[in-house]
C-alpha cells in the first residue's frame, strides 16, 4: 500500500501544525485516515504532538479513532503518554475506545504511568471510575510497576493515594520494589519502604532488592535497602553475591560500602571463587587492596584449588603479584594440577614474575 503524494502532505501538514494545507487537501478529497509505511495516520501525528487545533479539524471531519499503527498504538495512547488531559477528554467524548491495548499489551494508564502523566491517571480513575484499566500489561507489569520503574514519585504517590499501591511480581518476578532498586530510583525507593512489607522477596532469577540495587552500582537504593532490614548475605540463584557483583563491576566504594557493613568475605561452599579470587580475575588492584585490608584469606582456594597468587601469577599481572607477595601470601600452596604459583608463571613465561616469586621465597628464607 503506497502513500499517495496528496497523503503524504496531509500528514506532514498535520505533523507541523499547518491547517491552511489540511484544509486545501481536504477540499480535494484527500483520505483523511490514509497510513504511511509505519500504519501511522495524520491523526497520529497531530496527537503525539498535542496539534489541538488539528485535533479538532480531524474530529469535526470524522477522522477515525481506532487506527492503530504498527506497534499496535492508537490516538489514545499518544495522549495519555503526552499527558494532554484536554486533547484526551475530545478523544473520549468522540468516542475513542478507551481499553485499547496496544502489542504489548498496554492501555491508557499504563501509558499514563510510564510517562508521569498524572492528570490523565486521575481523568480515568476519578471521573470516569474506570478501575478494571488497572491490569498488568503483556509483561506483567501494572501501572504502578511501570512507573517505579521509571522513578516518577509524582505518579506514585497518585496511584497510592487511589490505592493502587501493589507489592504484586510482573512476569520476570520483580516486585515494584526491584524494579526502583535496580534503576536507581532512591525517593521511588524511600516511599516504597514505607508500607513494604517482604523486602527480601526474590525475583526468578533469585535476586533482592538489595542485589539488584548494588548489581546497578545504585549506593544511596543500597544504602536505603541496607538500613531497612535487606539480608546483604543472600545469593541468587547462580550463586552471586552483592559482593562478587561489586567486585565483578569493578565498583570500589561500593565494595568498601559492603565489606564495612560486615558482608560475608568467606565464600559459601556453592561459589567457585572467593571475592579475592574475582577481584584478581577481573583486575582490580584496589579492591583486592581493599579486601587484603578487610583481612580477607589471602591464600583462600577457589574449585581448582589455586590461590589468588597462582591466578595473577597465571594471567602475568605484575602489580597484583606484587601486593600479594607484600602481604605475605603462601608461596607453597599447590593447584589441583600439583603446581605451585611459581611453576604456573615459569609455565605460562612471566620471566619477571618467576624472579619476584623466587626472590620472596628467598626473603621468607632469611626471616626464619
Amino acid at each position: 500500500s503506497t502513500v499517495l503524494p496528496d497523503e503524504r502532505q496531509f500528514q506532514h501538514a498535520a505533523k507541523m501544525n499547518n491547517l491552511e494545507i489540511l484544509e486545501k487537501l481536504f477540499k480535494k478529497n484527500v483520505n483523511i485516515n490514509a497510513v504511511d509505511t509505519l500504519k501511522r495516520t495524520a491523526f497520529h501525528f497531530a496527537v503525539a504532538r498535542s496539534h489541538m487545533s488539528v485535533v479538532d479539524f480531524l474530529l469535526h471531519h470524522k477522522a477515525r479513532l481506532d487506527m492503530a499503527d504498527q506497534h499496535g498504538l492508537t490516538v489514545i495512547h499518544l495522549a495519555a503518554w503526552t499527558g494532554n488531559l484536554d486533547i484526551m477528554r475530545k478523544l473520549v467524548k468522540a468516542g475513542a475506545d478507551q481499553k485499547a491495548k496496544n502489542e504489548e499489551g498496554m492501555n491508557v494508564l499504563h501509558f499514563a504511568a510510564q510517562n508521569n502523566s498524572v492528570k490523565i491517571v486521575d481523568y480515568f480513575l476519578q471521573d470516569l471510575h474506570l478501575n478494571d484499566l488497572n491490569k498488568p500489561d503483556g509483561k506483567g507489569k501494572k501501572p504502578f510497576l511501570l512507573a517505579s520503574e521509571r522513578g516518577h514519585v509524582d505518579m506514585i504517590n497518585s496511584l497510592i493515594t487511589l490505592k493502587l499501591f501493589t507489592s504484586e511480581k510482573d512476569k520476570e518476578g520483580n516486585t515494584a520494589l526491584h524494579l526502583a532498586a535496580k534503576n536507581g530510583h532512591s525517593e521511588v525507593v524511600e516511599i516504597l519502604l514505607k508500607q513494604w512489607e517482604d523486602i527480601n522477596n526474590l525475583n526468578q532469577n533469585g535476586e533482592t532488592p538489595f542485589y539488584l540495587s548494588v548489581e546497578g552500582g545504585h549506593e544511596k537504593c543500597a544504602e536505603l535497602l541496607l538500613e531497612a532490614g535487606s539480608d546483604i548475605n543472600i545469593l541468587t540463584q547462580n550463586s552471586s553475591s552483592a559482593l562478587q557483583i561489586a567486585i565483578q563491576n569493578g565498583h570500589l566504594s561500593l565494595v568498601n560500602f559492603l565489606i564495612e557493613k560486615n558482608i560475608d568475605l568467606v565464600p559459601k561452599p556453592e561459589q567457585k571463587n572467593s571475592p579475592l579470587h574475582l577481584a584478581v580475575i577481573n583486575n582490580h588492584l584496589l579492591v583486592v587492596k581493599s579486601l587484603l585490608d578487610a583481612n580477607h584469606d589471602i591464600n583462600s582456594l577457589n574449585h581448582r584449588q589455586e590461590t589468588p597468587l597462582h591466578l595473577a601469577a597465571d594471567l602475568g599481572n605484575v602489580d597484583l603479584v606484587e601486593v600479594l607477595l607484600k602481604a605475605g601470601c603462601d608461596l607453597k600452596t599447590m593447584d589441583k594440577h600439583g603446581k605451585t604459583a611459581l611453576a604456573v608463571a615459569s609455565r605460562s613465561n612471566h620471566a619477571l614474575i618467576v624472579d619476584m616469586i623466587i626472590k620472596a621465597e628467598r626473603y621468607y628464607a632469611l626471616k626464619q
